[in-house]
């Protein structure tokens, strides 16, 4: 049984480590550089698996040296990629800076992600969740949402952000948002974010829960009894980069285990803490049993 499905992105990440963001027209001499496994379907595929789910994956790569690093990383994960199928066109791929800090910017070139069709794609029986995000056509989300509203829970990660269509909306049983993402959705004014407002927005937009992420800050998680406004776990800060994915991916193992969202919640923000205050090549380490000792 699977109790994750993951249709999404894959796309093969190069990490360059910098003293900062290089400003407009500036070339910048960097530390270090590293060739990762991404693209957020696939690292959200890969969270949940790590946090004890039964895990399938349905996306595009190419037939190319990416595609194959890719669905080798998703065997070493546990992930199921019977799914995962061949495009002409190339893997699609990323290219990160990540900061002193441990802050970053990115660039994606989607290749073949965009070319992922819903009617070649089968879900599993007995699903719990299916995980979606918007890194391929929203085609793809709105037709497999629609198949399994009546018998799974629906998780939208709406990133990058985009306008979604109210028939998407009706399908969806939650909604992951960063800040960047929520202002665009309602369609913010200047300023800063009011994120319990927001979810309650995001909220009246569907029949559906809200959840707005707000990094070292927390995050807000709201349906229609209202808003309540969860505290981030207390970490030194390694790297901020794929903390978003790893929240979405141990949410949905949660909630796949019978978690209520706010319990999950709690869940993907202690998963997410310890993933920004892991080297990127420790992660691996990142289990169901530390997220648990983390939370107490």
């Amino acid at each position: 049984m699977t109790d994750v499905f993951v249709a999404g992105s894959l796309h093969w990440d190069i990490v360059v480590d910098a003293p900062r963001l290089p400003g407009l027209d500036e070339t910048l001499m960097g530390h270090s550089v590293a060739y990762r496994f991404g693209g957020k379907g696939g690292n959200q595929a890969v969270a949940a698996a790590r946090m004890g789910a039964s895990v399938a994956m349905a996306g595009l790569v190419g037939r190319d040296d990416a595609g194959r690093r890719l669905r080798a990383m998703m065997d070493a994960s546990g992930v199921d990629h019977t799914q995962v199928f061949e495009s002409d066109q190339p893997s699609g791929m990323s290219v990160a800076i990540v900061d002193e800090n441990g802050e970053y910017g990115a660039v994606v070139v989607s290749g073949a992600n965009m070319r992922l069709v819903a009617d070649n794609i089968v879900l599993p029986p007995n699903l719990k969740v299916l995980l979606l995000q918007n890194e391929v056509p929203e085609s793809v989300n709105l037709a497999l949402a629609k198949r399994s509203r009546d018998t799974a829970r629906v998780i939208l990660n709406a990133a990058p952000a985009r306008a979604l269509p109210g028939d998407l909306l009706s399908c969806i049983d939650v909604l992951v948002v960063n800040r960047v993402e929520a202002t665009a959705l309602i369609g913010a004014e200047d300023g800063p974010l009011d994120a319990e407002a927001a979810a309650r927005a995001i909220c009246a937009m569907g029949p559906m829960s809200a959840v707005v992420t707000l990094g070292a800050e927390g995050l807000v998680v709201a349906d229609a009894s209202g808003a309540e406004r969860l505290s981030a776990f207390s970490v030194d800060t390694v790297s901020s980069h794929g903390a978003g994915d790893m929240f979405c991916g141990a949410l949905a193992a949660e909630i796949a285990k019978g978690a209520t969202v706010r319990e999950a919640c709690r869940f993907g923000a202690a998963a997410a803490a310890l993933a920004v205050s892991t080297p990127f090549a420790a992660r691996d380490s990142i289990t169901e049993r530390a997220v648990r000792r983390l939370m107490g």
